[in-house]
């Protein structure tokens, strides 16, 4: 008898909603005017619904008034603050198109991105860290044919906002009315694994309806408080945090321009945060940051952990010591809006540790053989696909890396490896680039990881291949220790060799402080690999 093949759609009795962003927000300002919108906790500053719709109608006049248009690329150059968001809503509600630049791109990256989305204004901060933002943009503005106007936050904000009295209600509205939800709302830039970064296009129905299944998958309601310490450049901040919120009237709750521990303990305690964001090295970093025990945690309820897998035993003190009993997990990609797979709250604690959950309503996954393109049966990896509403548009004027990844079919092919068990539940076991294949043997890093990180002295694990002349690949890992855990790499191979195959035991080790990381939190296996064959001497094998 044939067994099921690794395929789920998302049934649901909820229907997706058919509005744009701008009119979805109008909705739920109408709904709670007085409930608060929007804290920035560094900036000190606080907005009801009513008073946040407000703010964002002087921007998108603001905007008009200097000429930006329907369709136009606008970009936002930033950490998070409070004009961060604004920005969002107000370029959303009249059409334009936000382009969002990574705060930590060097003037190389952007000048592309600003050339090949055609930005025509830039709304950015001075510095951040250790970048002048300032200077990068005097310089690009010399050789950009499109890029007209430069608006710094610290600088032109105010007189950007006053340029509001220049458009009337009329005008405001002859514009928003033109809005349709399948329109394109946002490009962000993907790093990529080679070349320069694509455009992911997405469109007012891509996110707005993700983030709004995303709410309902945590019992949102308008009394919730969201502390979003994750970027908003990319679509965990924006989608998962903001549009989540104002599609269900919670609150959104900005720590610090970046993450740091201590300012996520801080807005979570001050602001009774009820959810609390971030990729797993986030939590990792609060639940050992030296003051852990003094904050007051009460409050939480709920969350999402995304952007990498997490380790069992991290999700576990997530759930016990942050008091994040219905903490879920998330899985997607930028392409798809961002998430096509959570946990739901009130599964059994194997499923919600050891699973990135189920398929989103409205949405379609399948699993298939990389090779040949089949399905495979249940609890067969094969690559990951996915279809629905939640699917790019396009990447920007790449019809060829569009291609690349979307089939005839409109699937959207991850390039994750992936199993499917009996009940639809979804566990992400690698990527395709990432798997390391050593004397044709194929290695799971995750699997590695996990087991290296039972280790007492252990506080983060990163596995990684590296060239080898006798068996293509061999195994690395780059280990951080807990504080005051001095171990050797003799001492790990040892507890590895008693309890993992042979050929599964990292050859290599080196002990870290951090790990290279995007600025959102995700682990730069790229650059480690790099790093390793250069210091190893493996470079030219």
């Amino acid at each position: 008898m044939r067994s099921e093949l690794s395929y789920v759609t998302g049934e649901s009795t909820i229907p997706l909603l058919g509005e744009t962003i701008g009119q979805n927000l109008a909705r739920t300002v109408a709904r709670y005017p007085n409930h608060d919108a929007l804290v920035c906790v560094e900036q000190g500053c606080r907005y009801t619904y009513s008073e946040f719709y407000a703010e964002t109608t002087k921007v998108a006049r603001g905007l008009l008034a200097v000429g930006v248009n329907s369709g136009d690329r606008v970009g936002i150059w930033s950490p998070n603050r409070a004009e961060w968001v604004l920005i969002q809503y107000a370029t959303a509600r009249i059409g334009v198109i936000l382009v969002n630049v990574n705060p930590a791109y060097r003037i190389g990256e952007l000048e592309f991105v600003i050339n090949q989305s055609g930005i025509s204004t830039m709304i950015a901060a001075t510095q951040f860290k250790s970048s002048d933002y300032e200077s990068m943009l005097n310089e690009v503005s010399k050789k950009s044919e499109t890029l007209k106007r430069v608006y710094f936050l610290d600088r032109d904000w105010d007189a950007l906002v006053e340029k509001s009295s220049e458009v009337n209600d009329d005008q405001l509205f002859a514009v928003e009315n033109a809005v349709q939800f399948d329109d394109p709302v946002n490009i962000q830039y993907t790093s990529g694994t080679t070349g320069f970064p694509k455009g992911v296009t997405l469109s007012h129905h891509n996110i707005l309806n993700n983030g709004y299944f995303i709410g309902i998958r945590m019992n949102y309601t308008s009394e919730d408080r969201v502390c979003i310490p994750v970027p908003f450049y990319h679509c965990f901040g924006m989608v998962i945090g903001n549009l989540c919120c104002t599609a269900h009237g919670a609150c959104m709750v900005i720590p610090s321009e970046s993450f740091t521990a201590e300012s996520a303990l801080k807005a979570v305690e001050k602001e009774k945060c009820t959810s609390l964001y971030g990729v797993p090295t986030m939590f990792i970093a609060e639940l050992n940051f030296p003051h852990f025990e003094d904050y007051n945690l009460s409050s939480l309820r709920t969350g999402v952990m995304a952007g990498s897998p997490c380790p069992v035993e991290i999700m576990k003190q997530v759930q016990t010591k942050m008091n994040m009993k219905e903490v879920t997990i998330c899985y997607g990609m930028t392409e798809t809006s961002p998430v096509s797979v959570q946990t739901k709250i009130g599964v059994p604690m194997e499923k919600q540790v050891s699973t990135v959950g189920t398929v989103h309503d409205h949405l379609e996954i399948k699993i298939i053989d990389p090779e040949t393109g089949h399905i495979v049966q249940r609890g067969v990896a094969g690559e990951l696909c996915t279809r629905g509403y939640s699917v790019l548009l396009k990447y920007w004027n790449n019809p060829e890396a569009t291609r690349s990844v979307l089939d005839d079919a409109r699937w959207m092919h991850t390039g994750d490896l992936a199993t499917m068990d009996d009940e639809g539940y979804i566990t992400i076991t690698g990527r395709i680039k990432d798997l390391i294949i050593r004397g044709g043997e194929n290695i799971s890093p995750k699997e590695i990881e996990d087991f290296i990180y039972k280790h007492p002295s252990v506080e983060d694990v990163q596995v990684i291949g590296v060239p080898s002349e006798k068996y293509g690949e061999e195994v690395m890992a780059w280990v951080k220790l807990k504080q005051g855990e001095p171990i050797s790499e003799q001492e790990l191979a040892t507890f590895c060799k008693e309890h993992i195959a042979y050929y599964k035991v990292p050859k290599y080790w080196k002990f870290v402080e951090d790990f290279p990381m995007t600025v959102s939190g995700k682990i730069r296996k790229i650059e480690m690999r790099e790093i390793a064959a250069k210091e190893l001497g493996l470079a030219s094998e």
